[in-house]
């Protein structure tokens, strides 16, 4: 099948280019995000293949249905990127990769949580200037912690399995309470419970009307002042404003982001020699209690190689009119 490979980076092709020997389909990259300036370089391919950040509203949508495309195949797994009902409209099929490798997230999650605590990112650039005070280095155990894990699907659950391990105790929060997680030892509590007792708070949970903006003004007065709060889920999860203001107060003591709501034009792009226009990003990166990572939690070659596997495993199933197990449609995500 002729796919066109939308937002494609050379190690997108490298995993993809492998994965293909088996199927063979046909795969043309373009570097370009899917947009509405963009849709048309799709006319004629019954197949595009995208990523976190291109665009697929209801006129690009329209766009590639009048050029030929049947099929939406995600490599990644959120879709709040798809205008869900407008692509059921138009009768087109969206897939995804549901689960990659939740250990690359989920342990990056908990290095984020290591670097933030223990002050890693400041004493590597000290080190390397011939600072070794330890002075501002101060850090805490994270054993007898409590750790607030919101949404507790693979992810959660293995960032669940990790701190356990090292000793925390773990609450947790979602509308689908996992079992599994329950048997690692976290207890399901209210949003308001979690807030006020955790020293940690992760997000794994995906972006959905009622997740949009979790973390606002309102959460964090309800949370432990000097709380840690790390995001590797979805940039929109959190009211950056808010949390701003919570740095500036101390009400959060320490941040670790792998996302960040207005990332489309600044992460997966090298900006190294030009001014940053998103002043409200620039206000984050003055602050020294701030990691930021390029939406990279992803990132490891086994997750790569799997998004790549079943992306186009997604494709044949739908060329071969077999059943399509990763399609996601309007009516599972209506409220």
């Amino acid at each position: 099948m002729k796919v066109a490979v939308f937002s494609s980076k050379t190690y997108d092709r490298r995993f993809l280019e492998e994965a293909n020997a088996a199927s063979l389909h046909d795969l043309s990259y373009f570097e370009a995000q899917l947009s509405p300036e963009s849709a048309a370089l799709a006319n004629g391919f019954p197949a595009v293949c995208v990523f976190v950040h291109d665009r697929l509203e209801r006129d690009v949508l329209t766009s590639l249905c009048r050029g030929g495309t049947r099929l939406i195949a995600l490599r990644c797994a959120g879709f709040n990127n798809v205008d869900l009902e407008a692509a059921q409209g138009e009768k087109m099929t969206v897939v995804r990769v549901p689960a990659y490798s939740p250990y690359s997230v989920a342990e990056h999650t908990i290095g984020l949580i290591l670097t933030l605590n223990r002050k890693i990112h400041r004493a590597y650039g000290r080190v390397r200037e011939g600072n070794f005070a330890l002075d501002g280095l101060l850090g805490f155990d994270l054993r007898n912690c409590t750790v607030g894990i919101i949404g507790t699907g693979k992810i959660g659950l293995v960032v669940a399995r990790i701190l356990s391990g090292f000793g925390c105790r773990l609450l947790a929060h979602d509308p689908f309470p996992n079992p599994e997680v329950e048997e690692v030892g976290a207890r399901y509590a209210p949003l308001n419970v979690l807030y006020a007792e955790s020293d940690i708070i992760t997000l794994h949970a995906p972006l959905t009307s009622s997740t949009y903006r979790l973390i606002d003004t309102a959460a964090v007065e309800r949370m432990k002042r000097g709380v840690m709060i790390v995001n590797t889920s979805r940039g929109k999860l959190i009211d950056t404003l808010a949390v701003i203001e919570g740095l500036k107060s101390g009400e959060i003591g320490y941040l670790g982001l792998d996302v960040y709501e207005e990332e489309e034009n600044l992460f997966f792009k090298d900006l190294s020699e030009e001014v940053l226009h998103d002043d409200v990003f620039a206000r984050l990166l003055t602050f020294p209690n701030v990691v930021i990572t390029s939406h990279q939690a992803y990132f490891t070659e086994d997750a790569l190689r799997k998004i790549a596997e079943t992306t186009l495993s997604n494709i044949t199933a739908y060329e071969q009119s077999r059943p399509l197990v990763n399609e996601v449609t309007a009516e599972q995500v209506r409220p």
